[in-house]
């Protein structure tokens, strides 16, 4: 792994401006009961509904190229990094360096489209869709390498970047063990970065950041058991890091009805144990309950040190969940699936 160079901050560090301005935010985010509705709508209705809200100016914008899901997708990401730039932009020192810290996730998002698309062999255009340049690579950056010729030209172009020793894994046949290991180096640099900062509210952070590591790993631990995969395969798709880590990685490769009888006593159980049962049909609905838990997680830290980084990750996970949420309830309904897979689905904290 790299060696990071982390800034060093004084304390107390000022959190009253960004904090005062997520509140302001928040107010924006589409409340959990509109979801229902949206269910319900025509496309043309969700995107009227959309441009009443702060997605207005990218759905406008971009009316006169794209229309039905395209439009909705491509707002929805527009407004999501442009949302995210604009509160790295107006934060200064510690809450400037750990929100872009936080932001490199959508680098890794991209770095995972970029090469994704090109092993499938997309159009330079179909990949530029699907990029989100609310991290540290630029939309012009973005741009260039998704004009690359080949994987091993984006991988070479990451060449002396943290990145590198992630992307030497690729062997040439399949991304997976590259993806996991860009995974495994963004929770790192995570880690590495809460654990820097002398904030008050920078060990309750990384208790967030080591409990999202345990329900990324116990999603994967859902997946793998329930296809009963080998558990050395298993153990190495964990992520290391988390609070459970030693203790989820000893279920990997139990029988399914083993694993969870395993997870009774563990805080997020009684999120998930109504339909955690060994006919379990569809994973998906186990993991929108665990990221629904970790939305909730992520607000009652906040509500320890309201002027800490704390409300800021909330409004980001918030934001995050809100624009999947849409997307998932119009590419289900351009499916044609009914509503109550759909709902199974969405996101409700």
């Amino acid at each position: 792994m790299p060696v990071l160079r982390l800034p060093k901050f004084g304390l107390p560090v000022k959190y009253a401006y960004i904090t005062g301005r997520v509140r302001a935010m928040k107010t924006k985010l589409i409340p959990a009961e509109m979801y229902p509705r949206m269910m319900n709508m025509e496309m043309s209705e969700i995107t009227r509904y959309l441009e009443e809200t702060q997605y207005k100016d990218e759905i406008d914008a971009l009316s006169k190229d794209y229309s039905g899901v395209d439009l909705i997708e491509h707002a929805t990401f527009d407004n999501m990094a442009k949302t995210f730039r604009k509160l790295a932009e107006v934060s200064i020192d510690e809450p400037s360096f750990l929100i872009l810290e936080y932001l490199r996730r959508w680098d890794v998002w991209n770095i995972k489209t970029l090469l994704r698309g090109k092993f499938s062999g997309a159009s330079d255009t179909e990949i530029m869709k699907y990029l989100v340049p609310a991290g540290e690579l630029s939309p012009e950056h973005l741009e260039e390498l998704a004009k690359k010729d080949s994987i091993q030209d984006i991988i070479s172009a990451f060449d002396g970047t943290d990145y590198a020793s992630a992307l030497a894994q690729y062997d040439g046949k399949n991304l997976a063990s590259l993806e996991n290991a860009l995974d495994k180096l963004y929770y790192f640099r995570m880690e590495r970065a809460v654990g820097g900062t002398l904030s008050v509210g920078g060990g309750l952070l990384l208790k967030y950041v080591r409990r999202e590591i345990d329900i990324k790993n116990l999603i994967t631990l859902f997946r793998m058991n329930k296809a009963g995969i080998d558990a050395a395969v298993i153990q190495e798709n964990l992520i290391p890091g988390g609070k459970l880590h030693d203790e989820l990685s000893r279920m990997a490769g139990q029988p399914f009805g083993e694993f969870l009888r395993g997870l009774e006593g563990y805080p997020f159980w009684s999120s998930i144990s109504d339909i955690a049962t060994s006919d379990l049909d569809a994973v998906s609905r186990v993991e929108a309950r665990l990221k629904a838990y970790l939305i909730r997680y992520a607000w009652a830290l906040s509500n320890y040190h309201p002027l800490s980084i704390l409300p800021v990750l909330g409004y980001m996970v918030s934001k995050e969940t809100e624009v999947s949420n849409i997307r998932k309830i119009v590419r289900g309904k351009e499916a044609g699936l009914p509503s109550e897979l759909i709902e199974e689905q969405v996101v409700v904290a």
